[in-house]
């Protein structure tokens, strides 16, 4: 099976405000840093977690099918890989203490 080939569109003025898009497929996620803007979930869409070093990231899709669930994970790997982050942990829980992100 071939990877996915991903694109990043990157917001010059917010460093934290990345979009990863999937060339291949439909597949579109918004990167958060969380410690240096608020996040507020989309209930509609998946949202994952990604810890590396000190930086504490929150992924969401944007506009979600169900065939492009399966690489969002491949989608949050490559970013980590481009932040030089390979050993990031992909986490399906906001991690912060005191959080309830199931509203």
């Amino acid at each position: 099976m071939a990877q996915n080939v991903y694109l990043l569109a990157t917001d010059p003025s917010n460093s934290c405000r990345d979009v990863i898009h999937s060339r291949d497929t439909d597949l579109k996620v918004r990167v958060f840093c969380l410690g240096k803007e608020e996040f507020h979930h989309d209930a509609g869409e998946i949202q994952l977690y990604g810890q590396c070093n000190d930086g504490l990231y929150a992924f969401e899709t944007i506009g979600i099918a169900s065939d492009d669930a399966v690489d969002i994970v491949e989608a949050i790997q490559w970013y980590a890989d481009y932040i030089h982050c390979p050993e990031m942990e992909i986490l399906p829980e906001d991690p912060r203490q005191g959080k309830d992100i199931a509203m």
